[in-house]
């Protein structure tokens, strides 16, 4: 179950009816936090991602005694305390050492909670300082793309998959321009084995590791060229950085704390009519945001319509009702009224 705090004040209220689950979502915050000894290359790894990352990222300078794998130490509990204090849902780690050299682990977060992990390893780097060409602008929600059928069918794949999502998606919109396309996040494979692709469930076994494909990670910049129509011609440009990187150790996200998760809000009545949440039939919202209906009725028997009577049209007293000279009433259905007699 969720954790519930009780608010002190208006302003904790106001807090934590912030951090309350959306139908459309902030922009995760990152934080790159880096281990007791990372080196030179995942130094350059991290500040590029973090580029990559920006305006939604947060660098710890200082070096942190973080093993998030390791279930005898107190990483945990550091890593949700961080959570909770920037307001944080994912994490990068960064740490090499003898027997796993330049390790990056992603961390994803739920209400303060690790939900789970993934570590994977850098063996080629090529820092975006040495693509001399055009970088994308910061804050701009990049395009990206997925080379292999692994990332739907392989369990390690979809986990990566869904974590470099999350990582790299920025504020989620409807619609884009195509000048908005600044750059182009590309998620490769090498040649996969045909054994793995029968694969349906979590694997640990070290065999198995290693036997996976290698990731390749590619970033390019989109240049609009003209083609003589309404669209132009794209040109990837390499924009930088590239990595490749192998899989390691992995933890799978709890059954429970995943459901939680996964929950949708209710939305409320307001949030309905302004044409969130699931659509109802017959109904949209129009350019000025008026809720607009169609009604179906069916065929009415205008024989049973029953109409309102007029005082000005009922007969008085002691006068005489006549029809017309042809004998019938007028158009409206009433007789007409004699003209009373001079006396």
């Amino acid at each position: 179950m969720l954790r519930t705090i009780k608010p002190k004040n208006a302003r904790v209220k106001r807090a934590l009816d912030a951090r309350l689950p959306k139908e459309i979502e902030d922009p995760r915050t990152a934080v790159f936090v880096k281990g007791t000894h990372t080196g030179e290359v995942l130094n350059g790894v991290m500040k590029d991602l973090m580029a990559l990352k920006r305006p939604d990222a947060i660098s710890f300078n200082k070096k942190n005694d973080v093993h998030p794998f390791d279930a005898s130490s107190t990483s945990t509990a550091s890593l949700e305390f961080w959570a909770g204090k920037n307001d944080a849902s994912l994490f990068l780690v960064g740490q090499t050492t003898k027997k796993r050299p330049h390790g990056l682990t992603f961390v994803r977060m739920f209400d303060c909670r690790v939900l789970d992990m993934i570590e994977v390893g850098v063996e080629k780097y090529i820092p975006m300082a040495d693509f001399k060409t055009p970088k994308s602008t910061p804050g701009h929600k990049p395009l990206m793309h997925f080379a292999s059928e692994l990332f739907d069918t392989h369990p390690r794949f979809i986990q990566l998959k869904s974590m470099l999502i999350d990582f790299f998606n920025g504020e989620e919109i409807e619609s884009i321009c195509l000048p908005g396309i600044g750059h182009v996040i590309s998620i490769s494979l090498a040649p996969t084995p045909a054994s793995l692709n029968t694969a349906t469930e979590f694997t640990t076994d070290a065999t198995t590791v290693t036997s996976l494909p290698k990731v390749h990670l590619r970033t390019y910049t989109i240049k609009f060229l003209s083609s003589g129509t309404r669209i132009p011609r794209a040109e990837l440009v390499p924009m930088g950085p590239s990595l490749d990187l192998v899989l390691r150790r992995h933890q799978p996200a709890d059954a429970i704390l995943l459901k939680e998760a996964m929950k949708r809000p209710k939305l409320k009545k307001t949030d309905v009519e302004k044409g969130l949440g699931k659509k109802r039939k017959n109904m949209e919202v129009d350019a000025m945001g008026d809720l607009r209906g169609q009604i179906h009725v069916g065929k009415q028997d205008l024989g049973k319509l029953q109409t309102r009577k007029m005082k000005g049209l009922k007969a008085k007293a002691g006068d005489d009702i006549a029809s017309d000279e042809d004998g019938e009433d007028d158009e409206d259905g009433f007789m007409p009224r004699k003209k009373q007699r001079q006396s």
